[in-house]
């Protein structure tokens, strides 16, 4: 077998010793013989390009690619240097180093969680080792249980069955930021893909006191369970009347479907139905395209089984439960999906509502949303006198908050969410939790059942105090290389961009510079630098641009707020027109 395409260079970044693709795919060969068939299977240049000609990008995010072959994916050997990278780091960084390992229902999950255990325990590093799966809330949860250095979470979260990916978590429990991710990328840098790492008999690990496998019913499961439900505010709603709330639940084939379904059950929430054939783990996720819930496909068994069951709410989760999607009964009496910012605003009234009523508001109460969550969330804050933060986007800047303020005391958290489906309402884990989640919606949809709303009545009511705030999200598909030539162009001449209608306020994330277009003013934004471009219009509405940090992607997001839901759609509709032209679209 000979390489098919000569002539590709190889774009150098994690292993600097290899001159093109063909000396990288001859050498996979010749070491990785496990994988030559699939190395075969190789039909077009795009493909053998992206397998032998780019390596995989180690981030905040961690690694996330397809599975396969070569540098460009996932597999033992990627997963094995990224590992030895983190263990090289945490042994500069301290004596005696401890790591947590979980891992979904993905296929390979399995194979790169243990194979992260062997090199770990091999460099002498101390390994508590999940063998079943785990949503990542409880990952990060388990990290603070043991005290551990770091933690590692095998997951691809709700991409397509091909990908998988390999998440690393910090001491506190967030997943990493940016300074350690440079750290731990200069490390990884520094190890042979096939000659630089080494992996113990994990027999062996254990008889040495290396490592611990986690079954299932562990002290940290249990103690997990136990903050949940002691993080319910209204126990005595749920203890009268939770028999009187019904649940459908979907886990997508992934690692909630135990976890989601105990904590509800000792919550008090008995009446939960289950999507049968998608309780079961499988990483081939038959019929679906993503295990995505915020994609309406993703509901059509759970939706079937819904016709002759009639529950309130359907939940649905990703494949590491760190994603929570809600159906309920809209006004035509069909389910509807709330989006994430509207799941999330409801849940932060409800929160703030529902301390207020029990008189356990704590002082200084905070909540942090990202900056392409909905500005609804400024409007529910200020009526409560609740501050509300701005992070960049991801949850590992929330989880940082949480952190800062629990060393100087200046706020207590209360809630953080994203539009991307994802919330916390708790601090004893430090990444979003659709586990816990599950508990605060059912309670939230069961208190406003009492006063005789349904979810999506309480979201009307909602709208008719702050303002219907609608959202879109589209994705373009481009290239690294792309990505920046189409920022790069924005920075430099936004005005021919907007041929149209004019912004007013430029919000330069890399430059950490807000610019007033009007009168010329430039304030500084007091955050970590980050590829991202907010243009604000004179009505408040916004239309953003960031380059995704896990897939070939550019993302636009728009966001309006207008008296009623038909205008506020129609001005999302001409934010889009205006976003997908200067996106490329």
């Amino acid at each position: 077998m000979t390489c098919p395409y000569p002539s590709i260079s190889v774009t150098e970044r994690n292993d600097n010793t290899m001159n093109d693709a063909q000396q990288q795919f001859e050498r996979w060969l010749n070491r990785a013989a496990e994988l030559a068939e699939e190395m075969n299977r190789i039909t077009s240049k795009e493909e053998f390009e992206d397998c032998f000609g780019t390596s995989l990008v180690f981030g905040t995010g961690g690694l996330r690619g397809k599975m396969g072959a070569g540098i460009g994916r996932m597999n033992r050997y990627t997963v094995a240097q990224a590992t030895q990278g983190l263990a090289n780091y945490l042994l500069r960084e301290e004596a005696q180093p401890s790591v947590v390992i979980a891992r979904d229902t993905r296929n390979g999950s399995y194979e790169f969680s243990k194979t992260a255990a062997e090199v770990l325990c091999a460099a002498g590093v101390r390994v508590w080792w999940f063998e079943n799966p785990r949503p990542t809330p409880m990952l990060s949860f388990a990290v603070r249980f043991f005290s551990a250095s770091a933690g590692i979470v095998i997951t691809a979260s709700h991409n397509p069955k091909e990908y998988n990916g390999y998440k690393v978590y910090n001491g506190a429990g967030s997943q990493i930021t940016d300074i350690a991710a440079g750290n731990i990328l200069a490390e990884i840098h520094n190890v042979d893909l096939f000659d630089g790492w080494n992996g113990a008999n994990l027999e062996d690990a254990v008889q040495r006191g290396l490592l611990t496998v986690l079954g299932d019913g562990s002290d940290c499961d249990k103690r997990y369970y136990e903050l949940v439900r002691q993080s319910v505010i209204r126990k005595d709603l749920t203890a009268l009347h939770g028999t009187e709330l019904s649940i459908l639940y979907t886990p997508l084939y992934g690692s909630g479907n135990a976890p989601v379904r105990q904590v509800l059950q000792s919550a008090g929430f008995p009446n939960v139905a289950v999507v049968e054939e998608q309780t079961q783990a499988d990483g081939n996720f038959p019929g679906l395209v993503r295990p995505n819930p915020e994609e309406f496909g993703a509901y059509a068994m759970a939706l079937e089984q819904a016709n002759e069951l009639n529950p309130d709410l359907i939940f649905a989760t990703d494949p590491d439960s760190d994603r929570i999607g809600v159906l309920t009964y809209g006004a035509d009496g069909k389910y509807s999906v709330l989006t994430g910012n509207q799941t999330g605003c409801l849940l932060l009234e409800y929160i703030i509502r529902s301390h207020l009523e029990k008189g356990t508001l704590p002082p200084n109460p905070a909540a942090v949303k990202t900056i392409v969550t909905t500005d609804l969330a400024g409007s529910i804050c200020r009526e409560y006198g609740v501050t509300l933060f701005d992070v960049l986007t991801g949850f590992k800047y929330i989880g940082e908050k949480i952190g800062e303020w629990e060393e100087s005391g200046e706020h207590s958290f209360l809630f953080g969410f994203e539009e991307s489906y994802g919330c916390l309402s708790h601090t004893f884990a430090r990444d979003k939790d659709a586990v816990a989640a599950a508990v605060i919606i059912a309670q939230m949809a069961l208190w406003h059942k009492t006063q005789g709303r349904t979810l999506h009545q309480a979201l009307e009511a909602q709208w008719a105090k702050y303002g219907c705030s609608q959202e879109r999200l589209i994705s373009v598909p481009l290239n690294a290389a792309k990505q920046q030539e189409r920022m790069s162009a924005l920075r430099s001449d936004w005005q021919t961009a907007f041929a149209g209608e004019k912004p007013v306020l430029l919000e330069d994330y890399l430059s950490a510079e807000k610019r007033d277009l009007l009168s010329g003013g430039v304030t500084a934004i007091d955050l970590p630098r980050s590829n991202v471009l907010k243009f604000t219009f004179a009505d408040g509405a916004w239309l953003v641009l960031r380059p995704s940090g896990t897939e070939p992607l550019i993302k636009l997001y728009v966001h309006a707020i207008a008296a009623d839901e038909v205008s506020a759609a129609a001005r999302v509709e001409a934010l889009l027109a205006i976003g997908s032209g200067i996106a490329g679209v």
